[in-house]
């Protein structure tokens, strides 16, 4: 009986001892590079068809990776979509010089912060996140816009409401004033009466948004798109 136990751990270590990168490689999936596959194929499809320069970006999480509809949703204008879901503001900022540079944006709208108080960062991580990725931005396009669509919360994510709200006021009050810098307010487009997050506004999770959902933050933007 003893053999046949030990069996299984056996040919765990033959695989691991046959392929010793492999836990290497598991390990470092969890840094930007695990975003490699979607960001290698925005590229792909911009050599495919390359967006005009000087137009609108959109850049962030799953907020912005799922809203699929967001070219119809601003006909009037030329919009990008560059978002990845499961990013954090880190992540946006590493990538800029693939996803957001090559386009020379005259504006760009980034909603991100949500997975990084997720993952377990503090708010003041989070916000000097926010900083790097400006600094960054303005470093290579220093007339370009960016805006910071606040976050809102959601029901999956109800537990961290109070962290949004706290780094939404940081954000808020450190763009106040600064040129090229713009903060969208969208943390109640979700309540409802009794102050929870609505839940006609979300998908089966209860942390993404439905077309309900994108309609109102669609309507919270467009104002902001001819500026």
């Amino acid at each position: 009986m003893k053999k046949i136990f030990l069996l299984p751990l056996v040919a765990l270590l033959i695989i691991a001892a046959a392929s010793p990168g492999a836990w290497a490689q598991e390990k470092k999936a969890s840094g930007p590079e695990r975003f490699e596959k979607e960001i290698a194929a925005y590229e792909a499809q911009d050599r495919d068809s390359p967006p005009p320069k000087g137009q609108i970006l959109f850049t962030g999480a799953s907020t912005i990776r799922r809203w699929t509809t967001l070219a119809q949703d601003f006909p009037e204008h030329k919009v990008i979509n560059r978002g990845f879901g499961g990013s954090q503001i880190a992540d946006a900022t590493h990538f800029a010089d693939r996803i957001i540079f090559p386009y020379a944006p005259r504006a760009i709208f980034i909603r991100s912060g949500g997975n990084d108080l997720n993952a377990g960062k503090s708010v003041e991580q989070v916000f000097n996140d926010f900083e790097k990725f400006v600094e960054k931005v303005h470093g290579n396009l220093p007339n370009t816009t960016i805006y910071f669509i606040s976050l809102s919360p959601s029901i999956a994510r109800w537990k961290q409401h109070d962290k949004e709200k706290e780094l939404n006021a940081l954000i808020k009050d450190h763009i106040e004033g600064k040129p090229h810098l713009k903060y969208i307010e969208t943390y109640d487009v979700v309540l409802g009466p009794d102050g929870q997050p609505r839940a006609n506004l979300f998908v089966e999770d209860k942390l993404h948004f439905n077309a309900e959902g994108n309609r109102l933050l669609a309507e919270r933007i467009r104002p902001h798109l001819s500026n």
